[in-house]
């Protein structure tokens, strides 16, 4: 008897272990965030850009929907790696998330010879943010008006003409060696911290053109100073109605995906992801934020966390292939 009694409670133990096994994460769900705890979102990227501005939208609505304030942190630098690496050492509570571009994931491996964080093992997809493409800006200190006379120009001024990217590695960079490569024109690259930075050079004309994003470019171009040649996209955004892709202008094979999203730490839990990616889903969902991106040129829309690890995945194969195709070495 004694032995069945020391049985039936060692029994016992095991399944309240079990029942507590499977109601932590329902509590941790239920009790993030705590109260007066903020959630920090980092982006790779100087304040004022068109990923700075998206982040804050996002986190001031964010905010609402948990009851809780959510801050934006902009660490650049590094092709947005400083910012990338941080998170991956963060704590994996879901108070640090990271809000980043496709370069970070799928470009900055394959461009870089030493890159201190594994896109795969070092961080939990939680949810796409948006998707945009890339377009063609150029200085209106430059004669031209279309594609075609831009290369036209480039090549009648070999080493002269110079073009700005977000930085070394960064989808920005590898558009314009991509489009280097593909017109067989000699222009020289500025690599800058930030797409806010390059902005301001291409206004002053002190760089001639620079792959942007859609957002940045639309603000750019207000200035007078500076005009969208081309959408690298298979179609035309309806931000830039007027602007015509570089395939209509006879320069295809340059529209690979470009998106922004969330990621946290590794191993974060399930619930918290979960939660996070339901909150994400209504905030993307909402008009006011949906008409932000818009006017941006890009497409708000959330994913599943599982959606968005296996778009990570297929983006990182696809820019890889093209790194190869371009021959741009690691840095």
């Amino acid at each position: 008897m004694k032995q069945l009694h020391g049985t039936r409670r060692a029994f016992g133990l095991a399944v309240g272990a079990a029942a507590l096994l499977v109601m932590a994460p329902q509590a941790m769900a239920q009790d993030f965030p705590a109260r007066g705890k903020p959630i920090r979102i980092v982006v790779g990227f100087t304040a004022g850009g068109g990923t700075d501005a998206q982040a804050r939208i996002v986190a001031q609505k964010l905010g609402e929907v948990l009851g809780t304030s959510v801050i934006v942190d902009n660490r650049p630098g590094a092709s947005t790696m400083l910012a990338a690496s941080e998170v991956a050492r963060a704590p994996a509570d879901g108070y640090t998330l990271m809000y980043a571009p496709s370069s970070t994931m799928a470009q900055n491996p394959h461009t870089f010879a030493q890159v201190p964080y594994d896109p795969f093992k070092d961080f939990t997809a939680i949810s796409m943010g948006g998707r945009g493409p890339l377009v063609l800006s150029l200085s209106t200190s430059v004669p031209v008006n279309n594609v075609k006379e831009l290369v036209a120009y480039v090549k009648a001024h070999p080493g002269k003409v110079s073009y700005a990217s977000f930085g070394a590695g960064t989808s920005s960079h590898i558009y314009g060696e991509a489009f280097v490569k593909k017109t067989g024109i000699d222009a020289v690259h500025i690599p800058y911290k930030g797409g806010s930075d390059a902005a301001k050079d291409l206004i002053g004309g002190r760089v001639q053109y620079m792959f942007d994003s859609a957002s940045s470019a639309i603000i750019t171009a207000g200035t007078g100073k500076v005009k969208v040649l081309a959408v690298a996209a298979s179609a035309r955004i309806p931000a830039l109605p007027e602007v015509p892709t570089l395939a209509e202008q006879g320069y295809a094979g340059l529209d690979l995906p470009s998106w922004l999203g969330f990621y946290g730490p590794a191993r974060m839990p399930q619930a918290v992801v979960e939660k996070l990616n339901t909150a994400l889903a209504q905030v993307l969902a909402m008009p006011q934020v949906r008409e932000f991106y818009r006017n941006g040129g890009y497409e708000a829309g959330s994913t599943t966390p599982q959606e968005f690890a296996s778009i990570t995945r297929t983006t990182y194969e696809q820019w890889g292939a093209m790194v190869q195709q371009v021959g741009l070495t690691k840095q």
